[in-house]
């Protein structure tokens, strides 16, 4: 049932020599196989600071090994390198996406987007003890910090999505609108289609596939 999950793939590139150097920072000996996807988690969380603002339709840029160049990321991005990670410490890992709203940065958001919905919001399931469980990696603390917004902990048994409200309780952060499910691989054509049915300054550029865009110019 979880076989697949271990396997490498092409956007989960895992023997890549990049990736292979990259891993041996990470420190991961003696460890469980809780406490290792907890490491990694926050190692891939804290490591490429969040930002949304570029979004390739490009395959190649889909690899681990290419994403891993860049010194930030959305959360997609996060999730193929949390993904690639795990499996390649023998963890069962897969991509999951979903509608989110960012009730933070909404006057941004909307301006640029041309709507307060972040889609596709990029998750990660992983196989621990005998269960799937949900993992968030891309929201930084020094962005969360920043936002006044606790930190999204991952404690290997519980599912981590989101932050619901900012430290003080009393304003929304994070919604989940809807979750589209799991996938075997980046769903590169169906992630155009969610953006052309929820962006219309996108609809307006004519973006296709093989595009590579710069969502804070649009």
């Amino acid at each position: 049932m979880t076989e697949s999950y271990l396997k490498e793939h092409y956007n989960f590139d895992y023997n890549s020599d990049i990736i292979k150097e990259h891993l041996k920072k990470t420190d991961l000996d003696d460890l469980t196989e809780k406490e290792i996807a907890i490491k990694l988690y926050e190692h891939v969380r804290d490591y490429w600071p969040y930002s949304p603002y570029r979004f390739s339709l490009e395959k190649r840029d889909w690899k681990a090994s290419e994403i891993i160049k860049h010194k930030k990321g959305h959360c997609l991005d996060k999730a193929v390198l949390l993904i690639t990670f795990l499996r390649a410490n023998n963890i069962p890992a897969k991509l999951g996406l979903a509608k989110v709203k960012n009730h933070i940065a909404v006057d941004d958001i909307v301006e640029k987007f041309g709507s307060d919905v972040l889609v596709p919001h990029g998750y990660v399931a992983i196989f621990l003890n005998n269960k799937w469980v949900k993992a968030t990696p891309a929201f930084n603390k020094e962005l969360c910090d920043m936002l006044g917004v606790s930190v999204l902990e991952f404690n290997g048994e519980n599912d981590s999505l989101f932050q619901e409200f900012d430290k003080t309780g009393n304003h929304s952060f994070m919604e989940y609108l809807e979750d589209y499910g799991t996938f075997d691989a980046v769903p590169l054509e169906y992630m155009l289609e969610l953006m052309l049915q929820h962006y219309p300054n996108i609809q307006k550029k004519n973006v296709k596939l093989g595009d590579v865009l710069d969502l804070a110019h649009l």
